[in-house]
């Protein structure tokens, strides 16, 4: 035996209790083959009911549901439509077979009886591939959870089941539901529709009441899933309690709906989305209005977004806007007339006992009740009516594939599965809209937002929005009444948006719950990024506060039209000229006295440098460069350091002349033979250009910029070799001490050698600078910095020219009597016997 064939066993066991031969069926069409119809009829929540629920006294035993009787006389006109066309099933008449399914109680029931044969009986068989049940295909039921319990029968014998109203994303699994399709779209779009609308109207904080059954539990988990990525809260979410069969309130059901209606009192969210069947909403709404609750926008699910029962409740209209999402309104010519038509009673066919008699395809209480709301029903145009109108459509155009129809059909046997094969196939076109099934099964249908009014004139369930599930898109969104002072859109939010600039800062656990902060200069709020943290900005840029983007800051260096730039340049022209000058001086008295006490050739050596240290100062001014800043770490440094070696070497050797020549005569010849001063020279010059190579490598040349600390808005564009000033003039400063303890120790030499005061003033100058710069660098980066590099870079050339050679030139030039071999003579030999 086949897996298959146990689980009918299980089900022939069900069907010898349930299937019996009793009042099967509430409406009933004889025909060619037959359709079973499964609706809800009336408003029996809890309990057993049976079959036979139309009859005249249990008619008024529950509350009919309108528009179950409205969906129902659907089929029944689709049917008809069908059968009195000559091109879709010429020869051919569909027949039908109805159940009231009464909300969720009365199921398994219908759903055995419809897998049964005339018998009532069920056989065992390895394979149902040739077993014709009662009906072909199932249309219904309408809620997900009726839905999934039917389509768990059906799916075993691949009879094709087409749901109307069953929205529920999980019978998209055709694993588990191969037989099951749908003329709606699925609850992911209705959520979608949902959000849509919320973020249209800057709607983020929300109330979700469900019902307790699973289509309030699956679909509000389907929309925190939803709002979780959405910037959407939740206030809180309450369940609303189960009415009694005979919608009389219980005292835990009143206490309980008390305390759910005060607690939409207290909150501050004014818009509430309510998932639940229209049955459980009736003694809801009426404590709500007996507790005068009002200023909210109620969102219904296509559940009960056009239940004409509740719209009559006129009252409601004082509680708020009411907003929902159901089906797109398409309507059908000649159902309002239809629907309300006294259908003459039918004789029992010969082969069906008086126990299957139709007497209850009248009954006078649901008709009149139906005639009652004919008008809004009318009015509200034919939406889910529509979905159950081309579900027998679809029915109708597979059997016509199947029969092969063209002037007639051949009656012959039609197995589910064959039938079912040929659904999938559909495609046509009724009532101006497109009908096949996707791979899901379903029919995606465009949807609608509709809002309540009360204007009898007017259509009950206005659209106002459009939504396209192939688009996943709301449009047109229009034409809304609100029920507020002057019209305006009703506001629900925990906390007010935030100012441009200004960053959330949550207050609770929910994240539309906030403080607004002010972003610092500085800083910026990026709102698509992060809106809980202001994101600094780069270091080239700046804001002020409550920016919500950085501007570029200004770049400032040593400009030429400054007047300290003008300055030091003049300083620096004074320089050059006064070094050219002294160059002049020297060549034309070379081999005078005066010069070559200087150092003669040397000199030489040192003002070539200075020459080009001074030409190189405009390196300092304009945008710094990279060849620029190569030119200040690198040539700059080495020519001060030519002349800060042969100051110190020039010291070093007069005293060697006078104290050490006698001292150590042998030690003082090798420093002669050996040129001893250009080897000192070039040693730290080798020295120098190593330490200049390792900096460069270490650091980089190009130049960077920095926030200016007295205005944020500036950038300070200056070349980048402040960790490698240190190290370069490390030796500088090293020559520059030791030049300065030679000079003060040749502080008792003749007049004409002793430049004790000129090399010390020099020295001094250049050592205390150089510290005092570094320091000043180390803490401070604005265009000062630069400003104060050339000016005591400047100072410490002009020293050197002036400390250093501009004694020697006024020598030269107002003593000339003082230049001669004799005087110098008589200079040293008034030193040595001073010495003796």
């Amino acid at each position: 035996m086949g897996p298959r064939a146990k689980a009918v066993c299980s089900l022939f066991i069900l069907l010898q209790v349930l299937a019996e031969p009793a009042e099967n069926s509430d409406f009933y069409l004889p025909g060619d083959y037959l359709l079973g119809g499964l609706f809800t009829l009336h408003a029996n929540v809890k309990g057993t009911v049976h079959l036979s629920f139309l009859q005249v006294p249990q008619c008024k035993k529950y509350e009919m549901k309108v528009l179950g009787y409205n969906l129902m006389q659907a089929m029944r006109f689709a049917v008809e439509e069908i059968n009195n066309r000559s091109d879709l099933l010429p020869g051919v008449l569909l027949g039908y077979e109805i159940v009231d399914v009464c909300y969720i109680s009365n199921n398994v029931q219908p759903v055995l009886y419809f897998l049964a044969r005339e018998d009532y009986s069920l056989p065992i068989q390895e394979d149902y591939s040739h077993y014709v049940p009662r009906v072909l295909a199932v249309i219904g039921p309408d809620n997900s959870e009726s839905t999934t319990t039917v389509a768990h029968f059906l799916s075993l014998f691949l009879l094709p089941q087409i749901t109307y109203s069953a929205i529920s994303d999980d019978l998209r699994d055709k694993q588990h539901f191969p037989a099951l399709l749908r003329t709606v779209a699925g609850a992911d779009h209705q959520i979608e529709a949902m959000v849509q609308l919320l973020l249209h109207f800057n709607w983020n904080w929300i109330i979700v009441l469900v019902s307790s059954d699973d289509y309030g539990r699956y679909n509000s988990q389907l929309l925190k899933d939803r709002l979780a990525t959405r910037d959407i809260c939740i206030a809180f979410q309450e369940t609303l309690p189960m009415p009694q069969p005979d919608q009389v309130v219980t005292e835990w059901e009143r206490q309980r709906l008390e305390a759910i209606v005060g607690k939409l009192q207290q909150s501050s969210a004014r818009v509430v989305v309510l998932f639940s069947p229209d049955l459980i909403l009736h003694n809801f709404f009426r404590e709500v209005l007996r507790q005068n609750f009002t200023g909210a926008v109620w969102i219904a699910s296509e559940s009960w977004a056009i239940d004409p029962v509740l719209h009559n409740l006129t009252e409601l209209r004082q509680t708020g806007t009411f907003l929902g999402v159901t089906t797109q309104s398409v309507p059908i010519p000649g159902f309002s007339e239809f629907r309300i038509r006294r259908t003459p009673v039918r004789l029992p066919e010969p082969n069906r006992t008086s126990l299957e008699a139709t007497c209850n395809q009248e009954c006078d209480t649901c008709q009149d009740t139906t005639a009652s709301f004919n008008s809004i029903l009318t009015l509200s145009g034919e939406r889910v009516v529509y979905n159950v109108y081309s579900a027998v459509y679809a029915v109708a155009h597979a059997l016509h594939s199947l029969l092969g129809c063209t002037q007639a059909c051949s009656k012959e046997v039609v197995y589910p599965w064959q039938l079912l094969k040929e659904i999938w196939k559909v495609n046509f076109t009724l009532l101006g809209h497109s009908v096949f099934f996707d791979k899901q099964g379903d029919v995606l249908m465009p949807m609608e937002v509709i809002q309540w009014q009360w204007d009898l004139s007017q259509n009950p369930f206005q659209s106002i929005a459009s939504y396209y599930p192939k688009l996943r898109q709301l449009k047109a969104i229009h034409n809304i009444s609100w029920h507020t002072a002057n019209n305006t859109i009703p506001v629900s939010m925990c906390s007010k948006d935030c100012h441009p600039g200004q960053r959330k800062k949550p207050v609770g656990i929910h994240s539309c719950c906030f403080e607004c902060i002010d972003c610092l200069p500085g800083t910026f709020l990026n709102r698509t990024a992060d809106e809980f943290d202001c994101q600094p900005c780069p270091s080239y840029e700046w804001s002020h506060r409550n920016d919500t983007s950085c501007f570029k800051r200004r770049l400032a260096f040593l400009e030429w039209h400054e007047p300290s730039t003008i300055f030091v340049v003049m300083l620096t022209i004074l320089g050059f000229l006064s070094t050219l000058a002294i160059m002049v001086i020297f060549w034309r008295h070379l081999h005078t006295p005066v010069v070559r006490s200087a150092g003669g050739p040397m000199c030489f050596l040192m003002l070539v440098p200075l020459l080009l240290a001074y030409a190189m100062v405009p390196m300092y001014i304009g945008q710094p460069t990279f060849f620029s800043c190569l030119w200040r770490q690198t040539f700059f440094t080495l020519c001060f350091t030519i002349c800060i070696s042969c100051i110190t070497v020039r010291s070093f050797q007069i005293v060697c002349i006078f104290k050490m020549a006698r001292r150590l005569p042998r030690a003082y010849g090798y420093w002669v033979r050996c040129h001893g001063p250009y080897v000192f020279v070039a040693s730290f010059m080798v020295l120098k250009v190593v330490i200049v190579a390792g900096n460069v490598l270490a650091t980089t040349a190009n130049p960077t910029a920095r926030p200016d600390p007295d205005d944020p808005n500036i950038m300070v564009l200056s070349c980048n070799y402040r960790r490698a000033l240190l190290f370069n003039t490390s030796l500088d400063l090293l020559l520059s001490v030791a030049g300065f303890s030679f000079a003060y120790m040749g502080k008792e030499l003749p007049t004409n050698y002793n430049e004790a005061k000129f090399i010390t003033l020099c020295m001094t100058f250049y050592f205390t600078s150089s510290v005092s710069l570094c320091t000043f660098m180390s803490v401070y980066d604005g265009v000062l910095v630069t400003i104060l590099d050339l000016l005591i870079t400047v100072l410490n050339l002009l020293g050197i020219s002036f400390g250093y050679f501009g004694p020697k030139c006024y020598m030269v030039l107002f003593y000339p009597e003082r230049n001669t071999q004799v005087y110098f003579s008589s200079m040293i030999q008034g030193y040595t016997m001073g010495k003796d």
